[in-house]
């Protein structure tokens, strides 16, 4: 077998490495959870088997994240937003207009957000138990507790990269596997080579703090989810929650990599390509999940009573050319203007969270304060505008912002953990006609 040849996708100033293997009628791209090395997938027979029963209904495309394996080291934490940046320059490097994704546990959380993001890209998701909370909840308590966490990211801390860590986690993850000295072996070597120590605490805490629940009923193509019997309530949890989902139990699934072996292999290579066999090339949505963006001037109609009408057109001619400036810059779609207003939209919250940040700091040099407010959710294309609940929740929110505050939602603050914006609680708010929501205010982007 000839090992695919390593390429590299720009995202940004980020090279993502990645390889494609086969030339199967539809694209899949598959998202490995946790950690990745493309190169040590290949020395394991289990994992090579996976990749060649998924080349045998698909082109595979695997990459490796931003900050591990052979993908560019970088000083941030990767967000579940560039993750996405970084999955649509693979695809777009490899030339594929819409793929099939294949991911598990922590990796689903991106390919969700991509589905619910750019269903137009997307034809269908396969996840294995995937995690949609890093904290457990009352309602999610499948998720490790606080304290759980925190023994957790000690452990990491001071154990990552010791041959007795990395054996003490398979034995955790994959019992099954443990006893077999060359599979301990390559996982010793394959996560050595995945992350460095300091990356694994901060990617660790970023799969602490990121959350999609609020994204699953936006999720609009079809989904597969495929686990163990053990985690059939955590599994119907997501299938509940997204339309059409199909739910797969695999009795033989007992650990992390029990699902690559021989009876259990065969039953999920099976029902993913009888799954694959029953899409249809049907009608793109027109619902996406976007991040709405409301900005107003505060004080304006005392500052043109105080100005005069014609300095008053001439200052409001200079903010818009500045906040349209910064829409340009963090890739920003202008929807409405309407006098003093902007209504915006972007297909990642962080670069909604720092456009507006931008659009703070640039018109005081105007003298002019702004409030804005922002929101993540599903929202229907109709003739270029954008409708649904997720906009009025927008200018809501805007509404009640304070002078020179970035108000956003809790769904918008869930979606941007990892990055380096910090939020300050200002609680429950009922929202005239959208209900109740726990908003939080950008203090540092």
């Amino acid at each position: 077998m000839e090992i695919p040849d390593v390429k590299y996708a720009r995202s940004g100033d980020v090279a993502v490495a990645y390889q494609i293997y086969g030339d199967g009628p539809l694209d899949l791209v598959f998202v490995r959870a946790l950690t990745g090395d493309v190169l040590s997938t290949w020395d394991q027979p289990l994992l090579v088997r996976h990749v060649e029963g998924l080349a045998s209904f698909s082109r595979v495309l695997m990459l490796d994240k931003r900050g591990t394996g052979l993908s560019d080291r970088v000083r941030d934490v990767p967000t579940l937003e560039t993750r996405m940046d970084d999955v649509r320059a693979v695809m777009d490097a490899a030339g594929s207009e819409r793929a099939m994704f294949f991911s598990g546990h922590e990796g689903s959380r991106m390919a969700l957000l991509f589905a619910a993001t750019y269903p137009e890209r997307t034809v269908a998701l396969m996840l294995l138990e995937p995690w949609v909370k890093g904290r457990g909840t009352p309602e999610y308590p499948w998720a490790p507790s606080e304290e759980e966490w925190r023994r957790r990211l000690v452990e990491i801390r001071e154990g990552w990269g010791r041959r007795e860590f990395f054996e003490s986690l398979l034995r955790e993850q994959a019992p099954d596997v443990a006893d077999d000295e060359s599979f301990r072996q390559w996982f010793v070597d394959h996560m050595r080579r995945s992350l460095s120590p300091g990356a694994a605490v901060a990617f660790f805490r970023m799969t602490m703090d990121a959350d999609v629940t609020d994204v699953l009923p936006t999720v609009r193509v079809p989904t597969m989810i495929l686990h163990r019997t053990r985690e059939r309530e955590a599994a119907e949890y997501v299938a509940e929650r997204i339309a059409g989902a199909e739910l797969v139990e695999l009795p033989g699934l007992h650990g992390l990599y029990t699902w690559i072996e021989d009876d259990v292999h065969a039953d999920a290579m099976g029902a993913m390509q009888r799954f694959v066999a029953q899409l249809g090339r049907g009608p793109v949505s027109d619902r996406v999940l976007a991040t709405v963006l409301f900005t107003d001037i505060v004080g304006s109609t005392e500052r043109a009573a105080e100005i005069g009408d014609t300095a008053w057109r001439e200052l409001l001619a200079r903010h818009h050319a500045l906040v349209r400036g910064e829409l340009a810059r963090f890739r920003g779609e202008e929807l409405d203007t309407s006098g003093d207003g902007f209504f915006a939209a972007f297909d990642g919250p962080g670069r909604a969270i720092e456009c507006a940040s931008a659009i703070r700091e640039s018109v005081g040099s105007l003298a002019l304060e702004i409030r804005a407010g922002l929101h993540t959710g599903e929202c229907e294309r109709v003739d270029g505008k954008l409708g649904g609940i997720a906009v009025p929740t927008g200018a809501r929110i805007a509404a009640i912002a304070d002078a020179g505050e970035v108000l956003v939602s809790s769904t918008v603050k869930d979606l941007v953990a990892g990055s380096e914006i910090a939020f300050e609680d200002r609680g429950e708010h009922e929202l005239k006609g959208v209900g109740a929501w726990h908003l939080y205010a950008v203090i540092d982007a």
